[in-house]
C-alpha cells in the first residue's frame, strides 16, 4: 500500500470539508488539552487547602491516565463506526462538566472525580478530533493536519498552565475563576461538535482488543517509542516541575511555575512551526537528541541551584519535544489506513498518555524517598539513556532503508 493509498480518504468518512470548520476542530482540541493542564499551578494551593502529600498528586494523574486509556481505545474505534459527532459531542459535555467539579471542589475527592471525567473526556475526544482534523482540512494535506493537531494538542497543554497560574497569582477565586473561564470557552467548541457531518460505517463497531493494522506496526513502533519518551518530559514539567522551580527560585508565584511549564510547551509549538515539511524520520532524531540534553541540563540544573540553567534546560527540551512528536504524529497519520483511522490515532495516544502519567507517577514515590530534586535528577538520567537507546535505533532504520534502495537501485 502507498502512501498515497493510505491518505485516500473513504467514503464513509469523506467530510464536508471547510476552513472554518476545519480551524473551529483545531479549537476544540485546544480548549479540551488547556482545561484538562488548568489544575497544574493549582496543585500547590489544594495540598495547602485540603492538606494532601506530593504523591496524592501524583495519584491524580494516574487516576486521570487510568480514566483516559480505556476510552481512547473504546471511543477513537467507535466514532470510526458512529461518526465523529456522536462521540465528540458528549466529549465536550463531559469536560465541562469535569471543570464545573474543580470550580466547586471543597476536598480531595473532588479533585479526583474531576480528574476522572477529564481523563474519559479527552480520552473520547483525541483520537477522533485529530482524524477529523485530515478529513476536515480543505486541500486534503494530512502532513498539515498533523502539524495542527499538535500544536493545538501542545499549545493546549502549555496555555492551561500559563492562564491558570496568571488568574490564580492576580485574578480573584483562584481555584474557581480558570474553570469558569474554560466553561464558557466550551460552548462554542459544543456547537462545532454538534453541527459536525457524521456517517455510519458500512460494519457495526464492537469491542475488541487493541490492535494495530500490520501496514502500520512498524511505523507505530519506532513513533510510538519517541512520542512515550517525548510525553514524560511533559509529564515531568506538569506534576512536578512548578513545585522544582520554586524552590530553585525561592518564589511562590504561581504565574511563574505555570510559566516555566508554558516556556517548555512553548518552544515544542515553535520548533513544531518552524520544522513543518521536514522529514518526519529527521524530525524525530533531531528531536530526541535534543530531548536527551534538555533533560541532562535539568537535573545539573537542581544540583547547582542554578533558575538560570533550568530555564536553558526547559527551552532544548520544549524544542526535542516539539521535534519527536512532530516527527512522530506525521508518520502515524501518513499510513494510518482511512477506515481504522482514529482507532490507530487513539492508539497512538495510549502511548502518548501513558508517557505522561506512568513515569510520573513512579517520580511521585521516589521523592517520597529520596526528596523532590533527589527523584528528579534519576528520572532525567534514566529518560535522557532512553532517548539515545531510541535515537540510534531509529538511524539504524533508516540506514537500512536506505542500503534497501541503493541495493534495489
Amino acid at each position: 500500500m502507498t502512501a498515497e493509498q493510505v491518505a485516500e480518504p473513504t467514503k464513509t468518512h469523506r467530510a464536508v470539508k471547510s476552513s472554518g470548520r476545519f480551524w473551529a476542530t483545531a479549537y476544540t482540541l485546544l480548549l479540551l488539552l488547556t482545561g484538562t493542564n488548568l489544575p497544574t499551578p493549582l496543585y500547590r494551593g489544594y495540598q495547602q487547602d485540603f492538606g494532601f502529600s506530593p504523591l496524592v498528586v501524583t495519584l491524580i494523574f494516574a487516576v486521570y491516565v487510568a480514566a483516559l486509556v480505556p476510552s481512547l481505545l473504546i471511543f477513537g474505534p467507535l466514532s470510526d463506526a458512529i461518526g465523529r459527532r456522536k462521540v465528540l459531542a458528549p466529549a465536550v459535555f463531559v469536560a465541562a462538566l469535569g471543570s464545573l467539579l474543580f470550580a466547586l471542589a471543597d476536598s480531595t475527592p473532588w479533585l479526583f472525580a474531576a480528574r476522572i471525567l477529564q481523563g474519559l473526556a479527552v480520552g473520547a475526544a483525541s483520537g477522533a478530533l485529530t482524524a477529523a482534523l485530515s478529513e476536515l482540512e480543505p486541500r486534503g494535506d494530512r502532513r498539515r493536519a498533523a502539524l495542527v493537531s499538535t500544536v493545538a494538542s501542545v499549545g493546549g497543554l502549555g496555555t492551561g498552565p500559563l492562564v491558570a497560574g496568571i488568574l490564580a497569582q492576580y485574578a480573584p477565586a483562584p481555584h474557581v475563576l480558570p474553570f469558569v473561564v474554560e466553561i464558557v470557552l466550551l460552548i462554542p467548541a459544543f456547537i462545532t461538535m454538534v453541527t459536525l457531518p457524521t456517517a455510519r460505517a458500512a460494519t457495526k463497531w464492537k469491542p475488541r482488543r487493541p490492535s494495530i493494522p500490520a501496514s502500520v506496526r512498524g511505523v507505530f513502533g519506532t513513533s510510538g517509542t519517541a512520542s512515550f519518551l517525548a510525553f514524560t518530559v511533559v509529564g515531568l514539567f506538569l506534576s512536578l516541575v512548578p513545585t522544582y522551580v520554586t524552590k530553585l527560585s525561592g518564589s511562590s508565584n504561581l504565574a511563574l511555575g505555570g510559566g516555566a511549564v508554558t516556556l517548555m510547551l512553548g518552544c515544542s509549538c515553535l520548533a513544531q512551526l518552524l520544522a513543518y515539511g521536514k522529514p518526519a524520520h529527521r524530525l524525530q532524531i533531531t528531536g530526541l537528541a535534543l530531548l536527551a540534553v534538555g533533560l541532562v541540563l535539568l537535573a545539573v540544573a537542581g544540583g547547582l541551584s542554578s533558575l538560570a540553567l533550568l530555564l536553558v534546560a526547559t527551552v532544548i527540551g520544549g524544542v526535542g519535544q516539539g521535534l519527536a512528536f512532530l516527527g512522530s504524529i506525521t508518520e502515524i497519520n501518513r499510513f494510518a489506513p482511512a477506515d481504522r483511522h482514529a482507532d490507530v490515532i487513539s492508539s497512538f495516544y495510549v502511548i502518548v498518555y501513558l508517557g505522561v502519567g506512568v513515569p510520573v507517577i513512579s517520580v511521585g514515590f521516589l521523592a517520597a524517598v529520596t526528596g523532590l530534586l533527589g527523584a528528579v535528577q534519576l528520572f532525567t538520567a534514566v529518560v535522557a539513556v532512553l532517548c539515545l537507546i531510541d535515537l540510534v535505533v531509529l538511524a539504524r532504520g533508516r540506514n537500512k532503508l536506505a542500503e534497501a534502495a541503493v541495493s534495489g537501485a
